[in-house]
């Protein structure tokens, strides 16, 4: 069985290690006042925040055109027996909707459409492990189940500097954003039903930053597999590798690692933007980030 793995840029996985493995991508898009660019294509994470940074408009985002994904996988349909497509959270893009749609047009080629109910880096987990299995010639359906049961494993936990461009992108209800202005609190924010919602409300980031560590250090000692840890960063790198140090010191038997938010959730979260995702570390040490 021969499948094709596709998933949005918003995984953020390098180009090369995307060309490894066979990782097909489609692009969404980033709009900055009258430009628009594909992001990890037409635009870097360094070069859009350093660009918005210089506009005065709020920034946004689409999902991929319908033509661009029918036309990948016609091409998929030639090469591969089904194809399992990977999208961020339903809850904040209508690209798995999107897909979804489709997944009858090819019955040669089966689509499977797979709402991964989060973003970045914890999706590209999923990802990383869909091209693992498939290389392996798994079926489809079993992969499917593989990634379900990875998403029940895989939590996020991020904070933001400002509430505002959430509440603008209604990413966020602008109650919460609205009581987050007032107060000057640094939420504490994670995906819930496939939305992004407050989890805790936190005076200062170092004390947010200090509950996520704790969340982390419960689950550390609760869970019976072990994990790999990802400190995601929006133009923050020093930060992260601060926060990822500290991390693999207490936890020295762990993989940390550090990934980034890109353009379109950039949009989102802004500038400045630090989380920290742990999944269940599966055998994908070929496919390291």
């Amino acid at each position: 069985m021969k499948t094709a793995i596709v998933t949005d840029s918003t995984a953020y996985i390098p180009e090369q290690l995307r060309e490894e493995h066979h990782i097909y991508m489609l692009p969404l898009m980033v709009h900055l006042g009258e430009e628009s660019f594909r992001e990890e294509i037409d635009i870097s994470a360094e070069e859009f925040y350093e660009k918005a940074s210089q506009l005065d408009v709020f920034p946004s985002s689409s999902q991929p055109s319908p033509g661009a994904t029918i036309e990948l996988f016609k091409r998929l349909s030639k090469e591969y027996d089904a194809i399992i497509a990977i999208y961020l959270s339903s809850g904040i893009s209508g690209a798995y909707q999107s897909a979804y749609t489709l997944k009858d047009e090819f019955p040669l080629c089966p689509i499977y459409p797979f709402d991964s109910e989060i973003s970045c880096y914890p999706q590209a987990r999923l990802v990383l492990e869909a091209a693992r299995l498939a290389h392996e010639g798994i079926e489809p359906e079993r992969i499917i189940a593989q990634l379900t049961e990875l998403r029940e494993r895989t939590k996020a936990y991020f904070m933001v500097d400002d509430l505002t461009n959430l509440q603008k992108g209604g990413r966020l209800s602008g109650g919460a954003a609205l009581v987050g202005s007032m107060l000057k609190i640094k939420p504490i924010l994670h995906f819930e039903n496939k939305e992004i919602v407050v989890f805790e409300k936190i005076r200062t980031k170092k004390k947010a930053l200090q509950r996520i560590r704790k969340l982390l250090a419960i689950d550390i000692k609760k869970v019976d597999y072990p994990l790999v840890i990802t400190v995601i960063h929006a133009n923050r790198e020093a930060a992260a590798i601060e926060i990822a140090d500290k991390i693999q010191h207490d936890y020295p038997h762990l993989r940390v690692e550090i990934s980034y938010f890109g353009p379109v959730i950039g949009t989102h979260l802004g500038e400045g933007a630090i989380g920290i995702s742990w999944t269940e570390d599966v055998e994908i040490n070929k496919l390291s980030m």
